[in-house]
């Protein structure tokens, strides 16, 4: 569910949901009723999982006020497991209010977004991994699940090493209790990675590269890796072979691994 609430105050330098967000709090019951307009028409029976995205934190009170709480938990009642996103540093009082309150598992997606430190620098995401560590801790303490999205494609991290720090990113995620992780490839369309492109300190990830992370990580059996698919044509690819990696990366995303490298007699992709 996509929910229209107040822009998330930690500013990262490639991110663009600021233009999905409000310019200022968001008003008490808003979310409610967003989220209640948005289940009324689904048809029954309902999904197991309810994903709760306001394309900022749900435990900051300016975001998700925490008066509506309690209605949030009645509406998601019929769902078994309920998933909202947070910076690990909002993660806190707030999570262990809802926790008690949904009747379903709770699960929190956390960015860890990559454990590069020059990447992780100027992201100015304002994450130490101790932070990450320490969210991560918090949650299996409450025995609440923990999801998290890593990076592929970071500007200042050199191309050859790109898929390297992506795998290194998700195994640190998974040490620490990640159940899930989704493999986000970088988009540009905030400016500030078009400006990084122009200087040369930034190279648009591919489909190829997404699709040999995904992978690789594919034998990591005490989690499920994902890729995210999100815009997944404007991703640079071979046309010959696009429509066929973009199906592997489905099947992977909806069955556990191993799974082998592809194979490819395509000149273009060799």
């Amino acid at each position: 569910m996509f929910l229209a609430g107040a822009e998330c105050p930690f500013t990262c330098s490639f991110c663009d949901l600021w233009r999905w967000t409000l310019d200022g709090p968001t008003p008490v019951g808003a979310i409610p009723v967003q989220l209640a307009r948005a289940l009324e028409p689904l048809a029954r029976p309902l999904p197991e999982r309810l994903k709760l995205y306001n394309a900022s934190n749900f435990f900051d009170a300016r975001a998700v006020p925490r008066e509506d709480l309690p209605r949030i938990a009645e509406l998601a009642r019929p769902f078994a497991a309920v998933t909202v996103e947070s910076h690990a540093s909002t993660i806190g009082p707030a999570t262990l209010e809802l926790k008690t309150l949904v009747s379903g598992r709770l699960e929190v997606a956390v960015g860890l977004e990559t454990i590069h430190p020059v990447a992780m620098e100027h992201l100015n995401k304002r994450l130490a991994l101790a932070r990450f560590d320490s969210a991560a801790e918090f949650l299996a303490g409450h025995d609440i699940d923990l999801r998290a999205f890593v990076l592929l494609g970071l500007p200042y991290v050199p191309v050859q090493e790109s898929i390297a720090w992506t795998i290194r990113s998700v195994e640190y995620a998974v040490a620490r209790g990640a159940k899930r992780v989704a493999i986000i490839p970088v988009r540009s369309g905030n400016g500030e990675l078009e400006r990084l492109q122009a200087l040369g300190a930034f190279v648009p990830p591919t489909l190829a590269q997404l699709e040999d992370a995904l992978v690789q990580c594919s034998a990591i059996a005490s989690a499920a890796v994902t890729a995210d698919l999100w815009d997944v044509d404007r991703l640079p690819a071979c046309e010959v072979c696009r429509p066929q990696r973009i199906a592997r990366i489905r099947a992977m995303n909806l069955r556990s691994g191993p799974w082998l490298p592809a194979s490819s007699s395509c000149s273009a992709c060799a």
